[in-house]
């Protein structure tokens, strides 16, 4: 009898034994399954990125295009018209500058406004100091270059000549 009762019980333990076995192989499959998804996931982020830093800036050079064939035309026309026409010249060449500030400013950059303003080191560069009577000190004088902002980051500081009070 107790051979009958060790072996109903090494029996139960058999079939313990291999339910938890089934166990572990369902556990090891789910491991395998969610490290390859991972590992996908891991590989597609990092194409996505490489894809962002490769073509994030698509639609910003499609918006110039249009400009660089505009200015195409005007140094175009400047060379048939040589000695001709400056002012035709001159408005084509303004009407490109908008159109390139406009394709610019659709992808949120803008000019920062300088010319007598009160010089904010934060987004002005002064590369002189002169003395002026008629305005404020520290007021910007000139705009050596102009300055940009891409949304609320700076892009370049306005280069600038500012006032000081005479001695």
């Amino acid at each position: 009898m107790t051979i009958e009762l060790l072996s109903g019980e090494l029996q139960a333990l058999k079939a313990e034994y291999e339910s938890a076995q089934a166990d572990l192989e369902q556990a090891n499959e789910r491991y395998l399954r969610m490290q390859a998804e991972f590992e996908n996931f891991r590989r597609r982020g990092l194409k996505e990125r490489q894809e962002a830093h490769s073509y994030g800036h698509q639609n910003l050079v499609k918006d110039l295009l249009s400009t660089v064939d505009n200015l195409d035309r005007a140094v175009e026309h400047a060379e048939q018209n040589s000695g001709g026409d400056l002012q035709a010249l001159l408005q084509g060449v303004e009407l490109v500058s908008k159109e390139l500030l406009g394709a610019l400013g659709k992808h949120g950059v803008s000019r920062i406004e300088a010319q007598d303003q009160p010089f904010d080191p934060a987004v002005h560069e002064a590369m002189a100091q002169i003395e002026n009577a008629d305005v404020a000190p520290n007021t910007v004088l000139q705009v050596l270059q102009t300055g940009y902002m891409l949304r609320d980051r700076m892009l370049r500081p306005a280069r600038v000549i500012v006032s000081k009070a005479p001695e």
